[in-house]
């Protein structure tokens, strides 16, 4: 061999994760005290993992779930859905779900399990749409029972970044009652409530009667099938729903319009086209999070970057990795827009990145972690979204 320099080229290796996917859904579902498998106590789960509707119908345990459950995991088949998992909760009676504590204890394996299985995105409990409403006629209000339930998976959603609740209107709640109660659910879930929305009313096939959660997750999930790889950009809405012949209440277009500028998402009879989902909105009143697409959109793209960044972790705190990661990040961001999921095109000034000696100040450091700052704005809206990236021993998620 001559004498010199011999110049050998590598491809550098591929730090980024596959795309975050958010059309697979949960069902929550609970197994009443005459029912559990044998040896089980109150807290204990049976849970299956389904990709149609007959692994549900073939499975020895189907009849554990409640008729709410199965019906919605029929449902979301019937809507396009794709990978479904049934968790069955052991509970001794309603009552282990009306009371902060009581419903904590009761949950608390279930959201064990929920964190360690971070590709379910999209969460509904039918069934707790048939818990009893109350009114308080001293305080002019209407309190569902099943709102404990929901104000402690609406924090889960908000916990665990990529999850969203779709939840039902409780059963036999029209006119101006429905709307009041919703009021009063608003103003009492004000921290988490961009991460769920409220459909109604009940859909119907035949006779039939049941709540819509389980036909909308389904149409959630085939909308971003449909347009993959960046399908959660589109917003559920306009979307026939499928396996039902009509609803339970019949509205009027303007009926439509009125509940869906108060963030009651409406199910309308179109003639020619059946039932149509017509409304996507959260239940936040701000304009950023205030559709379902916009809310959702931030939700993957801020599970994305912290996949993607995993590989910082115990990697050496310096300038050099904050570079690395502020143009991995910014790649990624213009990846997003580039297939219109953010507003703008525009590295800088429609999305940016940040992680410099301002954003990683010695405390932090000594802390073990780094922070990428990151901004954007979701299609759909005129605000930006701050999202602060940490990665370090404390905290590996994205805050919004």
């Amino acid at each position: 061999m001559r004498p010199g320099i011999v110049v050998q080229h590598a491809r550098l290796p591929d730090r980024s994760s596959d795309l975050v996917r958010s059309d697979i859904a949960a069902v929550i579902g609970f197994i009443e005290r005459r029912r559990w498998p044998r040896d089980a106590t109150a807290g204990d789960m049976v849970e299956l993992v389904l990709r149609r509707d007959a692994d549900l119908w073939n499975h020895p345990d189907r009849s554990l779930f409640d008729p709410a459950s199965r019906r919605a995991v029929r449902s979301f088949f019937q809507n396009g859905g794709d990978t479904l998992h049934l968790f069955g909760v052991c509970i001794r009676a309603e009552d282990d779900l009306k009371t902060p504590a009581a419903c904590l204890g009761v949950l608390a394996p279930l959201f064990d399990r929920l964190r360690a299985e971070d590709e379910i995105a999209l969460l509904r409990v039918p069934a707790a749409a048939y818990m009893g409403v109350n009114w308080n006629t001293r305080k002019n209000e209407i309190r569902a029972d099943a709102e404990v339930l929901y104000d402690q998976l609406l924090a889960h959603c908000r916990e665990m970044t990529n999850r969203f609740l779709i939840i039902d209107a409780p059963r036999g709640l029209h006119g101006p009652p429905l709307l009041q109660w919703l009021h009063g659910f608003r103003r009492r879930h004000t921290e988490s409530r961009s991460y769920g929305a409220i459909y109604y009313p009940w859909l119907m096939d035949g006779d039939e009667v049941f709540p819509p959660s389980g036909a909308v997750a389904g149409t959630y999930a085939r909308t971003e099938l449909d347009h993959a790889p960046y399908g959660v950009g589109w917003p559920p809405a306009n979307t026939p729903v499928r396996g039902v012949t009509h609803t339970e209440a019949d509205l009027t277009w303007d009926e439509a319009g009125a509940l869906a500028e108060q963030a009651l998402n409406p199910l309308v009879v179109q003639p020619g086209r059946g039932v149509i989902a017509f409304g996507a909105r959260t239940l936040a009143d701000h304009d950023v999070f205030c559709h379902v697409n916009a809310r959702r959109v931030v939700n993957m793209v801020t599970e994305q970057l912290r996949r993607d960044s995993e590989w910082a972790v115990f990697e050496t705190n310096n300038p050099h990795l904050w570079d690395v990661l502020e143009r991995d990040v910014l790649f990624r961001l213009g990846e997003f827009a580039g297939a219109g999921m953010l507003s703008g095109s525009v590295a800088g000034d429609d999305y940016y990145a940040q992680c410099d000696a301002e954003t990683n100040v010695p405390a932090l450091r000594d802390s073990g972690q780094v922070n990428v700052r990151i901004g954007m704005r979701p299609v759909g809206t005129v605000e930006h979204v701050l999202v602060d990236l940490r990665i370090g021993d404390d905290s590996t998620a994205g805050g919004i």
